[in-house]
């Protein structure tokens, strides 16, 4: 009886990932268990690294972009953005207005593209399968829209230094007014199947709990440090591209827990739709590239027609744009918390240093502390709300 009595109560180590699909991506979390409970959780990462930030040091400013696109591939016109930006601060170019909102509007589709994914597959880990159809098919009308736009789905690479790869034309706009018609419809039925299900709020309710005071310690930012009480929001706090012009509110909750992360994301998308609703109304008429001779490429009909167009896009492409000597960093509100750059320029046309402060690493430096002395259900359940992206994460 005494031999039954330790072999049941011996520690149990156990891997999930990086191969399983509640991982949402390739990590590996090492659990010693007592039973079903997590006695210990040791995150490991590194299984998507791609070199992100000294690949950026081998290309030039302009061939960094596709590689912001795979760092949160769920939101990758946000990743565009924030990296265009801190080069523009660093070379104090001023963009136009009608850029801004565009900028604006690409943004806050991408969050809600992410905050789709994220509370449909986290409802996915707790059984709750329908919710994924009804989320899924909005972000595939969203993608439309974006394909429309820049001719990609997935990976972007929209943005320019100084400006957008192209103009938005009228089918964009009326792509986005049909998208402000139909995804409150399916936020709405998501909400009447989840956020009284009590299945769903006993799951959820008081698991993976984070106070405010540890969300700030472990340097949490976006919807997870905001579920914890903490009303932090880059776009509030330190406003680009006109943000501080827009009307709309800073969702947040007070438990820090998986249901109030569910909530503040549902209530972010509502928000994010009033923003672009502002965006369409208020967007401004004409260029969306500043004319700067040794940054942005002239238009091509000009380049075809005029000697001077012609060589100014020639040293362009092949000496690129070659910012002063100094450093800089920018930061935008990205779908998962605050996604900053910091670059640095030695004068040549490759960046110096690049560095990335991607907002889901510290979740995962948390994440032990979220889960010891919970249950393995709990832990999948506490993974899905963070939403860890594994390209960001690793970068």
């Amino acid at each position: 009886m005494e031999e039954m009595k330790d072999y049941l109560s011996s520690r149990m180590v156990i891997n999930i990932g990086p191969a399983h699909p509640a991982t949402h991506g390739t990590l590996r979390f090492i659990m010693e268990l007592e039973g079903e409970k997590i006695i210990k959780c040791t995150p490991e990462i590194g299984y998507l690294h791609r070199a992100f930030e000294k690949s950026a040091e081998k290309g030039t400013y302009t061939q960094v972009i596709p590689y912001t696109d795979r760092l949160n591939y769920c939101s990758a016109m946000i990743n565009n953005v924030g990296y265009v930006m801190a080069v523009e601060k660093l070379m104090k170019i001023e963009i136009t207005e009608r850029c801004k909102y565009i900028r604006v509007i690409i943004s806050e589709l991408s969050r809600i593209m992410d905050h789709l994914v994220c509370i449909g597959a986290n409802a996915v880990d707790l059984g709750a399968l329908t919710n994924f159809w009804y989320f899924f098919q909005k972000r595939e009308e969203i993608y439309d829209v974006l394909e429309a736009l820049c001719g990609a789905r997935l990976t972007t690479s929209y943005t320019r230094i100084g400006g957008l790869m192209r103009d938005a034309g009228p089918e964009f706009i009326t792509g986005v007014s049909n998208l402000l018609k139909s995804i409150p419809h399916a936020i709405s039925d998501v909400d009447k199947l989840l956020t009284k299900n009590k299945i769903f709020y006993d799951r959820s309710r008081g698991v993976g709990v984070i106070s405010g005071e540890d969300a700030v310690s472990y340097s949490f930012t976006g919807p997870c440090l905001r579920a914890s009480g903490i009303n932090y929001d880059v776009r509030k706090k330190m406003p680009y591209l006109g943000y501080e012009n827009f009307d709309f509110e800073i969702p947040t909750d007070s438990a820090g827990d998986v249901y109030s992360r569910y909530i503040v994301r549902m209530e972010e998308m509502r928000q994010s739709l009033r923003i672009i609703e502002q965006a369409v109304k208020k967007l401004p008429a004409g260029p969306v590239n500043c004319d700067i001779p040794n940054v942005t490429l002239p238009p091509k009909e000009k380049v075809y027609n005029q000697m001077e167009a012609l060589i100014r896009q020639f040293k362009i492409i092949i000496d690129g744009i070659k910012p002063e000597i100094g450093e800089t960093y920018f930061a935008v509100e990205g779908a998962n918390g605050e996604l900053g750059f910091h670059i640095i320029s030695d004068g040549t046309t490759n960046p110096y240093r690049v560095r990335v402060r991607p907002p889901c690493f510290p979740f995962l430096s948390a994440f032990p502390k979220m889960t010891e002395g919970a249950y393995i259900a709990d832990a999948i359940a506490t993974l899905g709300s963070l939403n860890i992206i594994a390209g960001e994460l690793d970068r």
